[in-house]
């Protein structure tokens, strides 16, 4: 039986409630507690910077050579906040609802409204450590839409939010640093955990520089690792982007909830040629003023601006006629893929849509749309070469987003007693879709507003055991575990580079585990991946050695763990025998082509845990007191 841990009493008093009844720890007792954290995005550097704050020591590790690389940088729309500055009806009882609505009600109520709750704080957090979010001219922060909502509540920085953000957290981080409180170790990735007693007690690193395995112990472990959707290989993810210290985590006893719900993102640019590497995403703030649209006839060889306005589908608007362009990310994706399947499609490969912005110069000035998306043109300018102000932008879906993640309780706490997971690796708020610029917010929040004042439930209880010790022989099993698995891979001397099998893995899993599903194309999915898995421990090529600079002995034990990963996705995805969110079985739909829930057998969490290269399911099954699920409906 999964322990939720959701305290007692309304909706909107349980946090409060759980606050009042948390245990305390002494200022100077916090001295004594050691806490790791894995990851310097918005969720690691946000709670490491909160938890050094309060006292505690820190040990923050991030494998890129700077904490200011990590991914959150490349979010680009915005973060929602429910302050109603545009008095257009919003509140926290409505975002509530859009985001319980929009996950398609596969996710925890009081975790969704604790979300909301503590949206608005967040914003007077960020500004007053000096994010420069828009304004009106008066000085009032401005706002803006993105999909699935019918309110203005997004606070952004032009097209750079995640950037602003992140540089906000990390001058937060470095004060620490600087104070002594933190200390840092870039060009290091976590390879395993080590659990003492059933506990998280330390982490086995590998440096990336010198290639030498270290050991680290820690009364808590805390993941803010970011999401896996790189298992795909081309996603909008950065390269180094990565499952694996989920997965090792996930190896050693934590359950993984949700691994097949994974959000594909429509506005990004399309695949050019198989050489590419990853994809480029272009905010989905774009479609608050641009308009998406295919030719009418299939097909069409002439230029966007040459075809005229009665023979283009605008079919977002005409399916979505309530939200027409800003529908959920789910449904916009499905529908621009299938508009290209149709024969619709436009580009080079036939594989893109038309996000148009000619009516919205045309109503409110080529200065106006410079002001909210100049610097999301120019990058389209310098990728693609065109002006996108005298020409429609070319977009296409593409992996982007993971909803899944280790299995947390209200306290963000995994399965594994000490092992927190924060942010987007774990699967807490957003159900089976994300809506957009909920990233950003469910990221700072774990890490700011959430972890620091539930942590302390598990460690007030750490006073009273002896320190951990990297001299435990369990340090020395699982250092001696990682160093094997390292020497495998490195012994394997194929013919055959890691990209390779990234490649065939990348296009089994868009093919049967992406947009849409099917049982046999799953089954099918799970006997490729599993032949993948076999070749690739024969054949693969991993030059150079382990102790130096190796960036293709990375990749290759990353790549080894995302081929464990796409097994349980496609495991996952079989299992769930119904439609929602970006879970798209087909055998589910309607006869309009929309996804069909079975919330009398499957309105729960799948929580699945290891055993031995197999995996067991367990149950969250979610209750609905304030909200009854209902048919998602965008029309």
């Amino acid at each position: 039986m999964l322990e939720t841990k959701i305290p007692e009493g309304p909706l909107e008093k349980k946090w409060q409630n759980y606050q009042i009844q948390a245990q305390l720890i002494n200022p100077a007792n916090k001295k004594k507690l050691n806490i790791i954290v894995v990851g310097s995005g918005l969720a690691g550097a946000g709670a490491a910077s909160t938890l050094a704050e309060l006292g505690y020591d820190i040990k923050c590790f991030c494998y890129q050579d700077s904490a200011r690389r990590a991914h959150s940088v490349a979010a680009q729309g915005g973060i929602n906040a429910a302050k109603n500055y545009q008095h257009d009806g919003d509140s926290v009882w409505r975002m509530f609802y859009d985001t319980l609505k929009g996950g398609d009600f596969r996710s925890r109520e009081a975790n969704v409204y604790r979300l909301a709750e503590l949206s608005a704080p967040l914003i007077d957090h960020y500004v007053q450590q000096g994010v420069p979010f828009a304004r009106e001219y008066g000085g009032v922060l401005v706002n803006r839409s993105f999909g699935g909502v019918q309110v203005q509540r997004t606070f952004y920085a032009r097209g750079q939010t995640g950037q602003q953000l992140l540089l906000a957290a990390y001058s937060q981080l470095y004060k620490m640093k600087r104070a002594g409180k933190v200390k840092m170790y870039p060009r290091h990735e976590m390879l395993d955990l080590v659990v003492i007693d059933g506990k998280a007690k330390g982490i086995i690193v590998r440096d990336l520089v010198t290639g030498a395995l270290k050991r680290f112990a820690a009364d808590a472990v805390v993941l803010a690792t970011g999401g896996y959707s790189r298992v795909f290989r081309l996603s909008t993810l950065a390269i180094g982007c990565n499952g694996s210290a989920i997965w090792k985590a996930h190896k050693r006893g934590a359950f993984f909830a949700a691994p097949s719900f994974t959000q594909i993102h429509p506005t990004a640019l399309p695949q050019a040629s198989d050489a590419q590497s990853k994809l480029t995403l272009m905010s989905e703030s774009l479609r608050n003023d641009g308009r998406i649209w295919v030719p009418l006839k299939p097909g069409d060889t002439r230029k966007a601006n040459d075809i005229p306005e009665e023979e283009r589908d605008y079919y977002l608007e005409r399916r979505y006629p309530s939200f027409g362009n800003l529908a959920p990310r789910d449904i916009a994706s499905r529908a621009a893929k299938e508009r290209i399947d149709a024969g619709y499609g436009v580009g080079p490969l036939k594989n893109a849509v038309y996000l148009d912005f000619q009516h919205a110069i045309d109503r409110m000035g080529m200065e106006t749309i410079k002001d909210r998306y100049g610097n999301l043109f120019s990058m389209y300018k310098k990728i693609t070469g065109v002006d996108a102000y005298q020409e429609p932008m070319q977009i296409s879906p593409a992996a982007h987003f993971s909803m899944g993640g280790l299995w947390v309780d209200y306290e963000l706490m995994t399965t594994i007693p000490g092992l927190y997971a924060v942010g987007e690796c774990n699967f807490s708020d957003h159900g089976a879709n994300r809506l957009g610029a909920n990233s950003l917010l469910q990221a700072s929040i774990d890490g700011y507003f959430v972890l620091p004042n539930t942590i302390n439930n598990y460690l007030s209880d750490s006073l009273k055991e002896q320190a951990p010790s990297v001299e435990h022989s369990e340090f020395d099993r699982v250092e001696q575990e990682v160093a094997s698995h390292i020497e495998k891979l490195l012994n394997v001397n194929g013919n055959k580079t890691v990209d390779h099998f990234h490649r065939e893995l990348g296009q089994v899993m868009w093919k049967e585990c992406a947009m849409s599903r099917n049982k046999q194309g799953l089954i099918d999915a799970i006997d490729q991946i599993k032949d993948i898995r076999e070749r690739y421990w024969q054949q693969v090529k991993i030059t150079g050695s382990s102790n130096q600079l190796n960036p293709e002995l990375e990749k290759g034990l990353r790549l080894a763990d995302f081929i464990e990963l796409g097994l349980l996705m496609c495991t996952d995805a079989l299992q769930r025998e119904e439609s929602c969110g970006a879970h798209f079985r087909e055998e589910y739909q309607t006869e309009q082509g929309e996804a069909m829930r079975r919330d009398e057998d499957f309105s729960f969490v799948s929580a699945w845990e290891y055993q031995e290269g197999e995996f067991k399911l367990h149950r969250e099954n979610l209750q609905f007191e304030y909200v009854q699920p209902t048919v998602r409906s965008y029309k």
